[in-house]
């Protein structure tokens, strides 16, 4: 896998992965007039599991994913153990592959981050 000076692996880079798509979805958020309650709530629904691997799922779908990227979502998901015991080992795993090429992208190339998640904007009803 690509790495960070050989720092961080998949676990480590799905966890910064988490803060960045959270950070994004309530920067996509914090100009919408609402309570902060209701704000809140509506980023919550975007960074659960099953929100992340619809996420990816979108991209897959669109095939624009590399083959470096789909290595990145591999991994994470092969490292992701079982997840919450009422989730699905399947969604979770997926979201954790989700978030650990988002983080490696946060890290390695953020412009590349950016298109995708324009790229999920675009696509988001």
């Amino acid at each position: 896998m690509p790495s960070v000076g050989g720092e961080l692996g998949p676990l480590q880079l799905a966890w910064l992965g988490d803060a960045v798509w959270e950070l994004h979805q309530r920067l996509r958020r914090c100009r919408q007039p609402g309570r902060s309650v209701d704000l809140h709530r509506a980023v919550v629904a975007e960074v659960r599991a099953d929100a992340q691997s619809a996420a990816l799922a979108r991209l897959e779908a669109d095939g624009v994913l590399t083959e470096m990227e789909l290595e990145l979502v591999r991994r994470g998901r092969n490292r992701a153990g079982r997840g919450p015991r009422k989730g699905e080992a399947g969604i979770y795993g997926r979201a954790t592959g989700f978030e650990t090429m988002v983080g490696w992208l946060f890290l390695q190339n953020p412009s590349r981050l950016a298109q995708l998640l324009d790229r999920l904007e675009d696509a988001d009803p």
